[in-house]
């Protein structure tokens, strides 16, 4: 079988280990085989960076186990193509011997051209979709607090999602401050609005409980859970 890569190594990668083969091929055409394990601490995956480097592996290969090869390929990817392969294309491959470990496996597919790589963004795109997903993940966790705040209200008959604009507005957290402080006049209560609300005095002091009523039997009847 022709041999694409002469010079390349395959990582077995877990959580706390990884086990490298790196095959050498010659030019009479002899194979010869490393293999070593390392810890994925950040000192011996340089260590593993300078062991590959010694060897002049081109082309490494690994599988894309949960999150655990990132820093591994972070490291390794200086100067190399990298190749991140799915398990379940390499266990697809006809011709796997079980007396083999995954690593030299591994190996021995990428030193043949056997493996279908997946994508790998650049590193400044990596980055980018790193904030991006975070900040995502950050909008979606407030838009659930504020639905979280508003039933709340609903449970506790306040109307201020019907007549605020923004609940957690300005407006919104003064009078739910007052709230919690145990001010229960509604009239003191809609005082607080601002802005467009300012101008609807009338209209969220009926949101806020109605003229002259007091809103502790709501509050009280609010599940202690619900927050």
């Amino acid at each position: 079988m022709q041999v694409i890569y002469p010079r390349c190594a395959g990582l077995d990668v877990h959580q706390k280990t990884v086990v490298v083969t790196a095959m050498m091929t010659h030019e009479d055409g002899s194979v010869q085989r490393e293999q070593r394990t390392f810890s994925t601490m950040t000192v011996d995956l340089l260590v593993l960076d300078d062991w590959l480097r010694q060897r002049q592996i081109e082309v490494i290969a690994l599988e894309s186990t949960g999150v655990y090869w990132r820093p591994i390929s972070t490291i390794v990817e200086e100067g190399r193509t990298v190749i991140l392969v799915n398990a379940r294309h390499m266990k697809a491959v006809p011709g796997r011997k079980t007396d083999l470990k995954d690593s030299e496996w591994i190996a021995d597919l990428l030193r043949h051209g056997l493996l279908q790589a997946s994508f790998i963004p650049p590193r400044p795109i990596r980055e980018i979709r790193e904030l991006t997903r975070y900040r995502k993940t950050l909008i979606q966790e407030r838009a659930d607090e504020v639905n979280r705040v508003q039933k709340v209200l609903e449970m506790a008959n306040l109307k201020l999602a019907s007549v605020a604009t923004n609940v957690l507005g300005k407006s919104g957290r003064d009078m739910l401050n007052a709230i919690i402080g145990e001010q229960h006049d509604p009239e003191v209560l809609a005082e607080l609005a601002r802005g467009r609300e300012s101008r609807q005095i009338t209209a969220v002091t009926p949101g806020l409980g109605g003229k002259g009523r007091s809103l502790s039997p709501f509050l009280a009847g609010t599940p202690a859970g619900a927050y």
